[in-house]
């Protein structure tokens, strides 16, 4: 992984785990549920965000590596990885 993007994920991911930890306290003290449920939201969709970066850096550097190596067996084996990561983020 670059090294800017490392510092962004890591940044993110920082902001995420401070909001599961108010989604925690919103439990213990029995905020409504719906809030906590739109905080859910916010957090599955920042988890998204964190996600497509970590993808599209895959795709720069190590996809783009493989296609430029030439070597096919590798070319294949980036994409069926690819292919099925997003197969899975799509259930």
């Amino acid at each position: 992984m670059r090294k800017d993007i490392k510092t962004s994920v890591g940044k993110r991911l920082g902001r995420i785990e401070g909001q599961v930890r108010g989604l925690s306290k919103m439990v213990e003290e029995d905020r409504y549920c719906i809030d906590i449920v739109t905080q859910i939201s916010a957090v599955r969709a920042a988890l998204r965000r964190v996600e497509e970066e970590v993808l599209k850096d895959h795709v720069a550097h190590c996809v783009e590596h493989a296609i430029a190596s030439g070597d096919k067996a590798d070319q294949r084996e980036k994409i069926a990885e690819l292919m099925a990561v997003i197969g899975r983020a799509e259930r």
